[in-house]
């Protein structure tokens, strides 16, 4: 049986194992992953359009205070947030996104803005926070912002000195900073053929300067087209950077014509692993398969297609 339609997303890659996560912490991600998935998916029930079907399931994971997103985002080395999203409409090859938004609520609502409402592709903060006040999009204080958990990963990491990447609960006291990557992001295909994408992120515990990742950057953390497919990463931004990670999948598919699973397969294991690049990411090609792949230990990833049931995954063994 054909697929029509398809749907996928991701809340962060990283070391994720069961001996570090409680039961009920389980519980409340994987409760938080159907939630998100099953708003996306209203919409292509719905025979609404990818590109609405994305942005839903991103607001609600940015609504959702366990991911590195919207109100669950890191603080900086300043003790305030910097958040960055991106979104691609495979039908017309438009994007969005913004940098370092500081107040925005739904970061992903503003990354679509910029996409819709003005001649660019990519802006900054503070340009891009007045042009979502500008246009009525909610608007949240400091303290909307603001979880217990990560205020205590701050003052973890301004002790030890060192910059964090993270996205989930229990940190031990010397772990790697690179084992801890969270982004959140959705990709889907609706009932019309057309593909989207989308990615959201409170960046990187502690991070200084401004630090821009992989997620804001059309071609390396997000990525749709309808000849081919759509991407949404998560990982060590750095190294998707200079990967190019979303836009190789799909040329590695258009140019080579590899199928979607090959070319995931290829350039997160075979190109970003080696290099040290952990991570993964979600993806659709234009007839509705999905693939989920990742090098790290674990990826709080979903999935739903008209013609096969809810999947949630945590732990590396899952499916």
């Amino acid at each position: 049986m054909s697929t029509t339609w398809a749907l996928a997303l991701h809340g962060g890659a990283g070391t994720i194992a069961r001996t570090s996560m409680t039961a009920e912490a389980e519980r409340a991600y994987r409760a938080a992953l159907q939630t998100a998935l099953e708003a996306g998916a209203e919409v292509l029930r719905r025979h609404g359009p990818a590109l609405d079907a994305v942005e839903m399931a991103v607001r609600s994971l940015e609504d959702c205070p366990l991911f590195n997103a919207g109100r669950g985002a890191v603080f900086t080395h300043e003790g305030h947030h910097e958040m960055d999203a991106s979104i691609m409409d495979g039908r017309t090859g438009l994007a969005g996104a913004v940098a370092g938004v500081r107040t925005v609520q739904n970061p992903i609502r503003a990354a679509r803005l910029v996409m819709e409402h003005t001649d660019h592709v990519l802006l900054a903060y503070p340009g891009a926070d007045e042009l979502a006040r500008q246009h009525n999009l909610p608007t949240q204080p400091a303290e909307y912002f603001f979880t217990q958990h990560r205020y205590d990963q701050l003052q973890e990491a301004l002790k030890e000195g060192k910059m964090r990447l993270d996205h989930s609960e229990a940190k031990q006291p010397n772990e790697d900073p690179k084992k801890k990557m969270g982004t959140v992001g959705a990709v889907a295909r609706d009932q019309h053929g057309h593909l989207a994408a989308a990615t959201s992120t409170g960046g990187m515990t502690n991070k200084r300067y401004s630090r821009i990742g992989d997620s804001p950057i059309i071609g390396s953390g997000t990525w749709a087209d309808n000849r081919t497919c759509a991407i949404s990463c998560t990982g060590h931004g750095e190294y998707f950077l200079r990967a190019v990670v979303a836009h190789d999948i799909a040329c590695l598919m258009e140019y080579r014509g590899l199928s979607l699973a090959e070319a995931c397969r290829i350039v997160v294991h075979d190109k970003l692993a080696p290099v040290g690049g952990e991570g993964g990411l979600v993806a659709v090609d234009s007839a509705g398969h999905v693939a989920l792949p990742f090098n790290s230990e674990g990826m709080y990833r979903a999935s739903l297609t008209d013609t096969t049931p809810i999947y949630i995954g945590v732990y590396g063994d899952e499916g």
